[in-house]
């Protein structure tokens, strides 16, 4: 599924344009490559781009950076508004700390990863989309081309929001809590671009996604030959959010052997990367988010105690879809306009029986099983009224199994369970995209598997 942007690659280095262009084209609309930076301001006069791509080495000077930061300025002179990420192989913090101050979106280091290029892509896209006047976070305001609206008028959702607009205003450490698919992503999106840090970075980590041994080194970065495979320095993620905001996803996921290291960063606000000797300061604004229960984590041990303590300044917890039914129908109808306009489907309508259906739909999967239902019934559409026949059974929040499992211990699995069959039946066995649509990685969701024998 493309993204509706325009991406600009300018490199010297003809290998990394191929490698970039064969990767890009499948996530946006149309991917440019250039080589020769004399015809970057002509190029960009040529037709509209939504992001730069920008090397800070070329030929004429294979180390310093000062000719992708001369570029830099150049371009953004010229177009204020252009989204600039730099990458260079040469990674060192002067040359991300003075990217950042004259204006680029994000800085990424080469070699670099195919996911976290994206990442750094999306996050510098996201940057266009302010959330409301002031810097309020206003759910009405729809951001642009790509981005999503933080939707609801429920009470709960309200005081969602009038959290984070006072929370957005600090930099107090937030922890998100709340079920897979409630918004927590978009709520820590909210609070950076309604903070003061809106202009610099907001770098996103899965922690759940990384093996322990490379989770040191992802996040406080390493030196050339730390171990076999680091070719050359790697500024890290506290480094590339430093100005900006710090996204720890999936915390409950972090082994204890790496909470520790954790607490000492976010304590002396300095990190030491893998294989160095040098501490390196960082400036970063912490939203940490997760949908495990981490004060029963604590409670056994697997979670410490004063880490919970330093990352919960100010909670917020992410209602499920289920407890505000209210907003469903005005979710059904943004996503409805989202996908139609994506997929250039027209006249596309949810009838009023199937509307009334799915507002009374338990929703174990929340906001992100309703968008991706409606996708797909825009995709699946043959007519002009859509078909959610394929979503599971409904099923209400205050069914009588429900009830009578609540007197049970153990209820909380028996939601984790349930919501896990849904899932896999929703997505016809298919563990790679029930692991998605449920926030889990795959590791994650096999280890659910094996609890509940499924």
């Amino acid at each position: 599924m493309k993204q509706p942007f325009n991406v600009l690659v300018l490199d010297d280095n003809h290998d990394i344009l191929t490698a970039s262009r064969i990767f890009l084209k499948q996530h946006f609309a149309q991917v440019v490559t250039l080589h020769e930076p004399a015809q970057l301001q002509s190029m960009l006069g040529s037709q509209p781009f939504d992001l730069l791509l920008l090397d800070m080495n070329f030929s004429r000077d294979t180390q310093s950076g000062e000719e992708g930061l001369f570029y830099l300025k150049q371009v953004l002179k010229a177009r204020p508004g252009l989204k600039v990420v730099m990458m260079t192989a040469y990674a060192a913090l002067p040359l991300a700390v003075r990217a950042m101050q004259l204006g680029a979106a994000n800085f990424i280091a080469k070699p670099w990863q195919n996911e976290q290029l994206l990442e750094a892509l999306q996050q510098a896209l996201l940057q266009q989309h302010q959330l409301g006047h002031n810097g309020a976070a206003n759910s009405k305001t729809a951001a642009g081309a790509g981005a999503i609206p933080l939707l609801g008028d429920s009470p709960a959702m309200q005081q969602v929001l009038r959290t984070i607009e006072k929370v957005a205003k600090t930099d107090a450490n937030v922890l998100l809590l709340g079920e897979s698919g409630t918004g927590k992503a978009l709520v820590a999106q909210a609070i950076h671009q309604a903070s003061q840090r809106a202009a610099a970075p907001l770098v996103s980590v899965d922690m759940g996604s990384l093996s322990s041994s490379l989770l040191e080194s992802e996040l406080f970065g390493h030196k050339k030959g730390a171990f076999t495979d680091a070719k050359s320095d790697y500024a890290g993620r506290f480094v590339q959010a430093s100005g900006g905001t710090l996204l720890l996803d999936e915390l409950g996921n972090l082994p204890l052997a790496q909470q520790a290291k954790l607490l000492t960063a976010l304590q002396s606000r300095t990190v030491v990367p893998v294989g160095g000797s040098q501490s390196v300061a960082v400036d970063i604004r912490l939203v940490c988010a997760t949908n495990e229960d981490l004060y029963q984590a604590v409670a056994e041990g697997a979670f410490r105690q004063d880490l919970l303590y330093r990352i919960n300044t100010v909670e917020i917890v992410l209602p499920p879809l289920r407890a505000r039914k209210s907003d469903i129908a005005q979710l059904l109808d943004w996503y409805l306009q989202h996908y139609s306009q994506k997929y250039q489907r027209d006249a596309l309508q949810i009838s009023s029986s199937d509307k009334h259906k799915l507002q009374q739909y338990d929703w174990p999967g929340n906001v992100r099983q309703l968008a991706h239902a409606v996708e797909r019934a825009v995709v699946l559409a043959d007519g002009s009224t859509l078909d959610f026949s394929q979503l599971p059974a409904a099923t209400v929040a205050a069914s009588d199994s429900a009830v009578n499992a609540a007197d049970n211990d153990f209820f909380l699995d028996f939601v984790e369970e349930k919501t896990i069959r849904q899932a896999l039946q929703y997505y016809q066995g298919n563990v790679s995209q029930a692991a998605k649509a449920l926030g889990l990685t795959r590791g994650a969701l096999y280890r659910r598997l094996e609890k509940y024998g499924l």
